[in-house]
């Protein structure tokens, strides 16, 4: 019996398997995750040419200086002001997989992340990122979703700012400090920013199921925040003169460093807990994942003729009016952004559930681990 060419070529397509498409992972969110601030490594304490070594986007040195161009490290969202890293932790993250997709933008909204259909608002010029990772989703095969956002929607950092311009504004022994009110507005403020956080993660997982994903394909990880200062205790500059805001970039009064420390993360990690148990996602906790090497830590050091090191440097970057754009202030800089990666790394490779990441003093991606959350 004779095969005809048509029913062979059916007979190919049917038992031929389908094409493989790529395997991603994806970030989603606002500043803390799209890798604003990976412009640095550390803070350096010259304030010309590269800045001790610091300045990736410096370039063309010579005896006049270097010049600068952050797309190097931000790409075209440079453009936008999203500013997504070389180093963003989707990016960092030692994950094998084909792709690495960073949909977080800077200053991004929870309410930036739902679909458009559910009420999702375009930012910087860019859809919902819900509609951004619904084409990801249809073209490749998306094995984790990683978000970050609430930061924005309770306003932390207006208040931090709030909080320098106390510190700048009265003299020591006659404190005006910010932490009772800007514990009061984010306190006011949380219950709302928690059901946005709920929102964007239901957001994701309709997304995904509308394009042929059951639960059971990805892992949603909800990924809290750390606090750019560590307890007012650590600081290796008096709360007198000038030397918090000129030498560190770090303006606050103790007991507001403490408030940013112990109470405002901790506010912030409760209702990305709160939505991630909401929407059956893990959560990441960052609570201590930078200690001993926050700002003005007397752990760490800035940056001298040395040269930058993990080992010894800050991990976030400086308040700086001079030096790159104010909007990477108090975000984590290159050092911090693949600490982060390197917790994503690790959460991967355990099962599904809520963990906190730490590091080790004395030590950087080696001494980073997870804890398990009750």
């Amino acid at each position: 019996m004779r095969i005809t060419a048509l029913a062979l070529l059916a007979f190919v397509l049917a038992v031929a398997p389908a094409t493989a498409r790529p395997t991603a992972i994806v970030s989603m969110g606002d500043s803390f995750i799209s890798g604003e601030g990976g412009r640095w490594l550390g803070n350096g304490s010259e304030p010309f040419g590269t800045r001790s070594g610091t300045d990736r986007a410096a370039y063309d040195c010579g005896a006049l200086g270097c010049e600068y161009d952050p797309a190097r490290i931000y790409g075209s969202s440079e453009a936008n002001d999203c500013h997504r890293s070389d180093v963003a932790p989707i990016v960092s993250a030692p994950i094998e997989v084909a792709e690495k997709v960073n949909l977080a933008c800077s200053g991004a909204k929870a309410r930036d992340l739902w679909p458009r259909d559910e009420g999702g608002t375009a930012h910087f010029g860019e859809p919902p990122e819900a509609d951004q990772l619904a084409v990801v989703a249809r073209r490749d095969d998306v094995r984790m979703v990683v978000m970050t956002v609430g930061a924005n929607d309770v306003g932390f950092g207006g208040l931090v700012a709030e909080c320098a311009v106390d510190w700048a504004r009265s003299p020591e022994g006659e404190e005006a400090t910010c932490h009772r009110d800007a514990e009061a507005h984010i306190r006011a403020a949380l219950p709302a920013a928690t059901r946005g956080l709920t929102a964007a993660l239901h957001g994701v997982r309709r997304t995904l199921r509308a394009a042929g994903y059951a639960r059971s394909d990805y892992r949603l990880v909800a990924m809290g925040y750390a606090s750019p200062f560590p307890e007012g205790r650590w600081f290796r500059y008096p709360e007198d003169g000038w030397d918090r805001l000129t030498e560190g970039g770090c303006p606050v009064w103790n007991a507001d460093a403490d408030w940013a420390a112990d109470r405002a993360t901790v506010d912030l990690a409760e209702a990305l807990r709160s939505a991630a148990a909401a929407t059956g996602a893990e959560y990441l906790d960052l609570t201590n994942a930078f200690d001993g090497h926050q700002l003005c830590d007397r752990r760490a050091e800035r940056v001298g003729s040395g040269g930058p090191s993990p080992l010894r440097a800050e991990w976030f970057r400086r308040l700086s009016f001079t030096q790159g754009s104010t909007r990477e202030s108090l975000h984590p800089n290159a050092y911090g952004q693949k600490v982060m990666g390197q917790c994503l790394g690790l959460l991967y490779e355990r099962p599904r559930g809520d963990h906190a990441c730490t590091d080790t003093p004395g030590e950087w991606l080696a001494g980073v681990h997870l804890e398990g959350v009750r």
